[in-house]
């Protein structure tokens, strides 16, 4: 609760700045409250606390998710500074909506009543379309957010009406009392109802086949800032609550939903990296990828009484590398038209320490020791083995195979192409922001257990 609060605190603050006229300090002060707000989140790894009548419930699953949406948040406010300085709004409107952002996500993972569940969504997905269209004199900006916000808000109903469902037939919102409610030997028709229409309104959230038509799209026309936010942090946000909504409410009883999970989990990983492969535009490629990665992810429904550790490390070594990725596509494709391959020709030549570092963070994607991405595929794997679920590790590991078709196609532009054109030199913030991020996966891939442990 502590942490929620500080958080819109921060928000607030951020707007004041922009009225006492300190702009420049907006980010800086930014990151270091963000910093501190992280220090007291850590703080709160053992406790168990719940607020406001059960509304927000403080637990380790809560707490370490959150502090990896500050951590994130944090790199996507640094990478700000230089971004916003040609946009006609002011840069403390973008920074005060990631932090409201930020809030909605905490709230995702604190719930501990359908209705704070519900708000928390609503917070974080008002403030993605709001910065999906934010370059107002971008047609394809403009395109993309109101595409993102006809199609989020119609999920956003299928949600809203699977809650009502659920509270029809245990006359609750509250997830302990719908828990205890649920171990019934007989359960209201509508209460599976409600669990399958809000878990339709998250895979959506997730970009999960076959609700994933609107990411490419979205993530092309999108602002590159925003695609980096809406392919790492509010993708493992969206994955996480729905994780803890199954898990508090018992719903991973069911082996016809379990098959349903599998099944949505291979579509995920094959049409993603099919589709990858055909792309020319990055964005694009990252839009598919993530669509993959969220089959990868989606394994972890089918134990939810153990995986919440392995979720927490894929989550956290697929954002880095994310983080990371967009770093470059930031410096390279400022100022263009387009995010297309042909603009990384050459890097390797012109920006030696960038280009390995796209490398890196492609590599750990496509599952390739030492990085994280490896060890959390692995881990993932061994999981989803134990649980009896042989033939969807076995697609997994395939669509890993072909992932590296398309990761590899973007590395050989860097490094077998000559350069189109000289570029200008990189702002720090981007060195300091790519080398930490991919850093701290190479770290998490050495030293697993640093985050594996967390949620044991």
């Amino acid at each position: 609760m502590n942490t929620l609060i500080a958080i819109i605190g921060l928000g607030v603050l951020c707007l004041l700045f922009e009225i006492f006229n300190l702009r420049k300090a907006i980010v800086p002060i930014t990151i270091l409250g963000l910093l501190g707000v992280l220090g007291l989140t850590i703080s709160e790894f053992n406790s168990t606390e719940s607020y406001y009548n059960n509304m927000i419930v403080v637990s380790k699953f809560s707490s370490t998710f959150s502090s990896l949406f500050i951590v994130l948040t944090i790199f996507l406010v640094a990478l700000g500074h230089n971004f916003y300085e040609n946009h006609q709004s002011k840069i403390s409107d973008y920074i005060a909506i990631k932090i409201f952002l930020l809030a909605g996500a905490v709230a995702m993972v604190s719930f501990g009543n359908l209705a704070m569940f519900f708000l928390g969504i609503e917070v974080l997905s008002i403030a993605l379309y709001i910065l999906a269209a934010s370059d107002r004199m971008n047609l394809k900006s403009n395109e993309a957010g109101m595409k993102y916000f006809l199609m989020g808000s119609f999920a956003s109903g299928i949600i809203l009406f699977g809650i009502c469902l659920i509270y029809g037939a245990m006359g609750s919102f509250d997830v302990t009392e719908i828990s205890e409610l649920s171990q019934s030997a007989e359960l209201p028709v509508w209460f599976p109802i409600g669990i399958v229409l809000v878990t339709i309104g998250m895979l959506f959230k997730v970009a999960a086949v076959p609700f994933h038509f609107w990411a490419p799209d979205v993530y092309e026309g999108s602002p590159a800032l925003t695609t980096a936010l809406m392919s790492t942090l509010a993708k493992v946000v969206a994955m996480a609550s729905l994780y803890k909504l199954l898990s508090v409410m018992n719903a991973d009883v069911s082996e016809s939903f379990k098959m349903v999970v599998v099944i949505i989990a291979m579509a995920s990983m094959t049409v993603g990296n099919i589709m990858a492969l055909r792309q020319t535009n990055v964005k694009r490629m990252l839009a598919f990828s993530g669509v993959s990665h969220a089959g990868f992810m989606l394994m972890t429904l089918l134990s939810l009484s153990t995986s919440a550790g392995s979720l927490l490390y894929y989550a956290s070594a697929y954002s880095l590398s994310g983080i990371a990725a967009f770093s470059v596509i930031l410096y390279v494709c400022k100022n263009r038209d387009n995010e297309d391959i042909v603009n990384f020709h050459g890097l390797g030549k012109t920006n030696p320490l960038l280009a390995a570092i796209l490398t890196a963070a492609l590599l750990s994607m496509a599952g390739i020791p030492i990085f994280a991405g490896f060890f959390a595929k692995l881990v993932l794997f061994s999981q989803t083995i134990q649980a009896g679920y042989l033939a969807l590790v076995i697609v997994a590991v395939v669509n890993s195979i072909i992932s590296v078709g398309y990761y590899f196609k973007l590395i050989l532009a860097m490094y077998t192409k000559e350069p189109n054109e000289e570029r200008k030199g990189t702002p720090v913030i981007i060195y300091a922001v790519a080398v930490i991020a991919i850093v701290l996966n190479i770290a998490l891939g050495l030293f697993p257990s640093l985050v594996l442990d967390l949620l044991a």
